[in-house]
């Protein structure tokens, strides 16, 4: 209490390591999760599909005279593959069944045009189950107009992609013409806009139900082109893509490889935030080490009046610990109540912007495990910054000091 203005400013640089450290981990956390969600829930943790590709085997292959010979073919056609996944329906039953599925979700996707009186755009129509998206992989939060739940009770009801519809100048409610690759044309009402935040797939992406799709594609019900598995653990992905590969003769792709730049770069951010994070709390540590360190020079003379009085050197060591932890104590908690409060104001900030149309705050998360990671830490760090003093205060010679004076 005699040194207010130093025990003050010991305090505040405790509250203010904290405080930031908090709001830092928070925020960082928060736009991490923004970003991830962006594009890991929408994907697929397997993706199922027929991917044209070569055939390995090649005639000559078959032919025994060249069969211990070196064999050179070039210009190797892909051979000619249906889209359709052959006995899709049995497959999403066995798939539904086992344990370590959430959920499988249907697509046929249909490359189509849009028409707009002579204008004529490229497009790609996704016939999807509405209730599975939504459930699986929050289409709904995507809609910026209207209603996923429109799409549902409309098969002739369209959620066109927000690029497309200012490229065309449509709005809700409006009928577009599209027409698919054999020349099938078909009228769909415009029940919402869709906006994913990537221009290049605004422009081009839009979804109607799976059964508009194959009346489109002029197919029976049985015809899907894609199958998503969304898993209870996702780090098992890539393994089971490979067994599903082999064992149902399909293309599989696991989220970990459809998206490996992205991952690397969101272990990065959360790397870089921690450790800038940390530093501010070493920072704050050292800041109290330095303030009691010379107190104690400043308190030769009264601890060497403790001594003389009969104090021990042991007691000389309590009082500057108990008073590095009481800044510890004080400075922790007016660290999380700055935490928490600038957290709240930057969570009610206004954030808007074109390319991200339902994120309307700046994204935050209030994680418990922050708080106790800084008030631990405050209190450690004190600890610290006020035993390493005391044992130099414990070590003081009464004699010498008063000699000296």
């Amino acid at each position: 209490m005699t040194r207010k203005k130093q025990s003050i400013i010991a305090a505040l640089g405790v509250t203010f390591g904290i405080g930031t450290y908090i709001i830092m981990m928070g925020f960082m956390n928060g736009l991490n999760g923004l970003l991830d969600g962006l594009i890991l829930n929408r994907t697929p943790h397997i993706h199922l599909y027929n991917e044209i590709e070569p055939s390995i085997k090649q005639p000559i292959d078959l032919y025994r005279p060249y069969k211990n010979k070196t064999r050179f073919v070039h210009s190797i056609k892909p051979k000619k593959i249906q889209a359709k996944i052959h006995n899709a329906l049995p497959l999403i039953d066995y798939l539904s069944k086992q344990k370590y599925v959430i959920g499988v979700s249907t697509q046929v996707k249909a490359q189509s045009f849009y028409l707009g009186g002579s204008t004529q755009l490229n497009g790609m129509l996704s016939g999807v189950d509405v209730e599975k998206e939504k459930e699986l992989y929050s289409l709904d939060q995507y809609i910026v107009e209207g209603s996923i739940l429109d799409l549902k009770q409309n098969d002739k009801g369209i959620l066109l992609g927000a690029g497309v519809a200012k490229k065309l100048s449509l709005k809700l409610g409006d009928y577009i013409q599209v027409t698919s690759k054999s020349g099938e044309v078909q009228a769909l009402k415009i029940v919402g806009l869709y906006q994913s935040g990537m221009a290049e797939v605004d422009n081009v992406q839009s979804y109607i139900s799976i059964k508009m799709a194959q009346r489109l594609l002029g197919e029976s019900n049985d015809y899907i082109t894609d199958i998503n598995i969304k898993l209870k653990d996702m780090t098992k992905a890539p393994e089971l893509a490979k067994k599903m590969e082999a064992k149902f003769e399909l293309k599989a792709i696991d989220i970990q490889t459809a998206n490996a730049q992205f991952e690397t770069g969101s272990s990065i951010r959360t790397l870089i935030s921690y450790a800038v994070s940390i530093t501010l709390l070493i920072v704050a540590g050292f800041g109290i080490y330095n303030i009691l360190n010379m107190l104690i020079y400043e308190k030769m003379n009264d601890i060497a009046i403790l001594k003389a009085t009969g104090f021990s050197g042991r007691d000389v060591r309590y009082i500057f610990i108990s008073q590095a932890i009481i800044i510890g104590i004080v400075g922790g908690i007016l660290g999380l109540l700055m935490g928490y409060g600038v957290s709240v104001l930057i969570d009610n900030a206004k954030f808007e912007t074109a390319a991200l149309p339902t994120i309307k705050t700046f994204p935050v998360i209030y994680e418990l495990k922050y708080y106790i990671i800084g008030i631990v830490f405050a209190m450690v760090s004190t600890f610290f910054a006020g035993y390493f003093p005391s044992k130099k205060a414990e070590k003081i010679d009464p004699v010498d000091i008063i000699r000296g004076q």
